[in-house]
Formats: structure tokens, C-alpha cells, sequence
């Protein structure tokens, strides 16, 4: 059996995953609340291995060193997120990494997750990680599109626009959940677009 692959996002309205200054909304944007931040801790209990990038990976341990006890990036499920075993796929990073189960692989992502899919008894996400879910989506090795959208516009703002690059692709909706009010979790099955000859 082959494990799932969920390539899982924060997003803008307008499809960005960050900011920018005068930016000044955090990882969130600000609008998180218990709904989502129960949600999330919910979705990482499970057995399940992580995915990165190079970038996204080195992100997160950065933000979380120099994070004081009470930021965002410190939340139970982030905290959760960091104690479950991760791939890293990358030719730049070496030697050991301030990460308690990390593995750093070098090599071609599509053939990488290709074979952790068929090896794995465990499903696989990857929180972030743009340029490598988006050569996993065109490669047909993503199961599942989650996107978290957060009710902001940041057409000033923002940067890395979360699809920005990606391909063609129709989605599947395969649910929708309203969290705190104005937060739209979405989760579809994607599939690469075929233009007719």
C-alpha cells in the first residue's frame, strides 16, 4: 500500500504564504484561535512522517531558536510537528541538524518521496516547501492539497505566492471546515490539467 502524501499551506485570500514589512501580522496573520490551533494539534497526533525543503526546513529551526517560549511558532501542534520523523530533501544541508528525528537526503525530490511513499506505513505531509510540492504535484505524488486560508488580503504585503509556478492542476473538494469563525480549511485532490489536443 502506498502512503498519502498531503502538501499542507497557510495562505492569504489573494494565495500568499508570507509576508513582507510593513507586514506586521505573524505566522498567522493574527487570526488564529482555539478552533485552529486545537484543529491543527488534532491533525499532527497521529503517526505520520514530515517532508522539507532545504528552505522551509532551515525556516523553522531559526524561527524556533531564536522563538521566546510563548510565540507562535512554539504551539502545541508546531511543537508536535518538530518531534515526528522528517525527510529533508537537499544537496546543500549536511551533518547533523538541530532537529531530534531528521534525516537529511540528497537526490532527485520526485524519485525520493516516490520511494518513501511505497516504503512508508506511515501517511507523509509537508508543511510549506513550495519548490518541492510543486515538482511533487506536477509528478502526481501529492495526495492531498490543504490549504488554511486566513481571512486577510495582503496584495501589499505578501510574498510567496503558494502556487505561483506550480503547474496546471484540478482539484477535487474533498472537505471544507469553518474554524473560529472566519478560517477556511480546504482539502482537495489535485490532479494535472490536460489541455485537449
Amino acid at each position: 500500500m502506498t502512503a498519502t502524501y498531503t502538501f499542507d499551506i497557510f495562505s492569504t485570500l489573494d494565495g500568499y504564504g508570507s509576508y513582507q514589512p510593513p507586514g506586521d501580522w505573524g505566522g498567522y496573520w493574527g487570526k488564529q484561535g482555539p478552533e485552529l490551533l486545537a484543529h491543527r494539534r488534532e491533525q499532527y497526533a497521529g503517526e505520520q512522517r514530515m517532508v522539507f525543503g532545504a528552505t522551509t526546513f532551515v525556516e523553522f529551526i531559526e524561527m524556533l531558536a531564536g522563538a521566546p517560549e510563548d510565540a507562535d511558532v512554539r504551539d502545541p501542534w508546531v511543537q508536535r510537528m518538530c518531534a515526528l520523523p522528517a525527510t529533508v530533501i537537499s544537496s546543500t544541508l549536511t551533518g547533523p541538524q538541530d532537529w531530534p528525528d531528521a534525516t537529511v537526503v540528497a537526490g532527485d525530490p520526485v524519485e525520493i518521496v516516490t520511494r518513501l511513499k511505497a516504503e512508508s506505513d506511515a501517511p507523509m505531509r509537508s508543511h510549506g516547501s513550495l519548490r518541492l510540492n510543486h515538482a511533487l504535484l506536477a509528478a502526481g505524488l501529492v495526495d492531498r492539497v490543504q490549504v488554511t486560508v486566513f481571512p486577510v488580503i495582503s496584495g501589499r504585503s505578501g510574498t510567496a505566492p503558494i502556487f505561483g509556478g506550480a503547474g496546471d492542476f484540478d482539484l477535487e473538494l474533498l472537505s471544507a471546515t469553518t474554524l473560529d469563525g472566519d478560517i477556511q480549511e480546504l482539502v482537495y485532490r489535485p490532479s494535472v490539467h490536460l489541455y485537449g489536443g
